[in-house]
This record gives structure tokens, sequence and C-alpha cells, in this order.
């Protein structure tokens, strides 16, 4: 299993093999437990975001607490159903993939020229990939919060909702209301450089930020009083 540390409380477990992962399920995860290989130093009692990756891509989120740290690794409860985690982790992301035949893709688009956005709005719900990359780019706001409400939405997929030039505040607040997308460093950062973004979730985001984005919003933010906030933070750092 090969672990990152991707924020503060949040870690992503990717399994190598399906023979790994069915061993893990039945030593830990059948039991709503996780031990995690880190060296990371995370208090005990806290709770954390984990993102469980499978062998063939597939990918859950999961609410943890940490129970025991031991040498080289944390023993975590996690909350959820974990037979509904096994077959998430067991799905194979082949549909998913974002290098699709260009004859997909152009059916896809042919699909979605003909919709109207009451249509496009119930389809973005239970979209494939192609078509929620091609929803992602819709100029009506409604769109994308529908798509947000995708449960197969992906986190790059979220990243490109972050980056749109529709973004309103009730589209950047339901991506920041969701501790498993702002568990990535790539959500944040895009949320943070588009002008869209409400200034008050850009400054809640901003302290969360790397050194090096925090630098770079210091030079070029959104407005100034982002631009001094960056400054003051990395003055106190």
């Amino acid at each position: 299993m090969k672990v990152t540390r991707t924020a503060s409380a949040a870690f992503t477990a990717e399994f190598e093999s399906e023979e790994e992962l069915r061993l893990e399920h039945a030593a830990n995860l059948s039991f709503n437990a996780l031990a995690l290989e880190t060296s990371e130093t995370v208090a005990r009692d806290a709770t954390l975001l984990v993102t469980l990756r499978g062998p063939l891509g597939g990918e859950t989120f999961v609410k943890a607490t940490v129970v025991a740290a031991l040498p080289g690794r944390i023993a975590l409860a996690i909350e959820g159903n974990s037979e509904e985690m096994l077959r998430r982790l067991l799905e194979r992301a082949a549909e998913e993939e974002t290098t699709e035949a260009p004859e997909r893709q152009q059916n896809a688009w042919d699909r979605m020229r003909g919709l109207s956005q009451m249509e496009k709005l119930l389809l973005a719900v239970n979209a494939d990939r192609s078509e929620r990359a091609i929803l992602a780019q819709d100029n009506d706001p409604r769109v994308l919060l529908s798509l947000l409400r995708n449960p197969r939405l992906t986190v790059d997929e979220v990243v490109r909702v972050a980056k749109s030039s529709f973004l309103t505040f009730q589209v950047a607040d339901v991506i920041v209301k969701a501790s498993q997308w702002m568990g990535s460093v790539d959500v944040r950062v895009a949320l943070i450089r588009n002008p869209k973004t409400p200034p008050a979730f850009a400054m809640r985001i901003l302290p969360t930020l790397p050194e090096a984005e925090v630098r770079a919003v210091a030079r070029a933010g959104t407005n100034m009083a982002l631009k001094t906030a960056a400054l003051r933070l990395l003055q106190g750092r």
C-alpha cells in the first residue's frame, strides 16, 4: 500500500494489487479499521479524511479517527459500509480514462448539443466521464451544481469546475464544504487562483496552501486584500 499525506488531516492510500486489497479487507476494512503505514505523526483521536484507491483505479473516501499510533503506522477506525468500500475499490476505472477514443468524445458532443438545459441538469448527476468533461464547460452554474452531485466525480474533475469562469458563490460553497475535495491541494489552488471565488473563501483557503503557492498569491493574487493577507502570512512564517 502506498500512503501519501495530502494535507494536515488527509491521506491517500493506494492498493497496488487486488490481493493486497483483499487481505487488508479481511484483516481490517471488514471491521471498519485501517492500518496506514506512514512515518507521519498524527495525534490520537484526530479526525482524518482518507482517500482509498484500488488497483484498477476505483476509489472511495472515508472519514477516519486515529485510535493508535504504532511504530511506522497509524491505526484508524473508519466510517462506512465495508462491503461497499470493497466494491468501489475493485471497480475498473477504464471508462473513466481521460484519453477516450475521438469518436466517443464526438458522440458525447453530439448528444449534448441536442439537450435542453433541464435535460443537462438531470444528466449531470449520473453522467459518465466523457459527458462530465463537456458539462464542466457549461455556462449554466446550475449544471455545475448538478455535476458536483455526481458520485463518480473525481478530484481532477472538481479542479476543472473550480477553475471555471462560470464559478458562482453556490458552486464554490459546495466545493469548500466537501472535505474529500478540499483535502486536495490542487482543488484549493484552483479556487484561490480563480477570480470568481468569493473573497471569504479565498481567505479561508490561503493559510492551508504550501508556502510556494502563498508566495505566488502575494505576487499575483486575484485581489489586493488577498495579496496583502498572503504577505502577512509569509511574514508570520
